[in-house]
């Protein structure tokens, strides 16, 4: 397809999400006469560009103001320093194991770099992981159970704990709000699954180093309790330091 086609396309799809706010990628395959795969490559050019928001099954226009500009401007935060952090993370999975993805923006970065990988299971209970890993055909994704939350397009409740309890992944991926040197992994989320901690062998944490050295709401756990500590080039070396007595910490590039 020309360049000129394609790019018409894409100013096709905003319009039409202009007008009906939000589609599922099968309408706009069907709309346009392409294959999903092809939708689902113009949407994450529109992303990228900050023109629409990947929601659970389609997209969204961007300038829609709710929840899910709220997940959308946190993705968008630190996205240069998330990207090599996702790529960092997606290379200790190795092909045919496991690992449990927790729901928010940097997991995300992983489940993308992710798609790569031959005959992984994810466990997850977030919606944007498993939307990211759809078209991913060697990777297998197992969704918890639980209740839908459109602010940061995940499951949260009870049967989410549930469902983690029974699971023993090779890896545990997850992120945090705030790393600190006094209080430990924190988290806003007072819905944060801590037995999510308990599914898998290794925990390992993705946070970009605007967090580290700041508090948020709930403690998580302990920064002892991270097997890992992934974290992106612009960490101050103190904060490298710190971190580094306490657990094993990998800047990624």
């Amino acid at each position: 397809m020309s360049e000129i086609t394609e790019r018409s396309r894409l100013e096709s799809i905003v319009q039409m999400l202009k007008i009906n706010t939000s589609a599922s990628i099968g309408e706009i395959a069907e709309t346009f006469h392409v294959s999903q795969m092809t939708i689902r490559r113009d949407l994450q050019k529109l992303v990228e560009a900050g023109q629409v928001i990947r929601i659970p099954g389609g997209a969204r226009i961007e300038n829609w103001r709710g929840a899910e500009r709220s997940f959308f401007e946190r993705l968008q935060k630190m996205s240069h320093a998330k990207r090599s952090i996702g790529a960092a993370a997606s290379a200790l999975v190795h092909d045919g194991e496991s690992v449990v993805l927790d729901s928010g923006t940097t997991t995300l970065y992983v489940a993308r770099e992710l798609r790569a990988r031959r005959n992984v299971v994810v466990f997850t209970f977030s919606l944007a992981v498993l939307e990211e890993l759809t078209s991913a055909e060697d990777i297998r994704v197992e969704l918890t159970g639980g209740v839908y939350r459109s602010s940061s397009h995940d499951l949260i409740g009870h049967a989410v704990g549930k469902s983690l309890t029974s699971i023993c992944a090779d890896t545990i991926i997850f992120g945090a709000a705030a790393v600190s040197f006094t209080r430990g992994i924190m988290v806003h989320d007072p819905d944060a699954q801590r037995e999510m901690l308990q599914a898998g062998k290794r925990r390992v944490l993705v946070v970009d180093s605007s967090k580290i050295g700041t508090e948020a709401t709930y403690r998580l756990c302990g920064i002892e309790d991270c097997d890992l500590i992934l974290t992106d080039k612009d960490i101050s070396a103190e904060d490298l330091a710190r971190l580094r007595q306490i657990t094993q910490v990998q800047v990624a590039e």
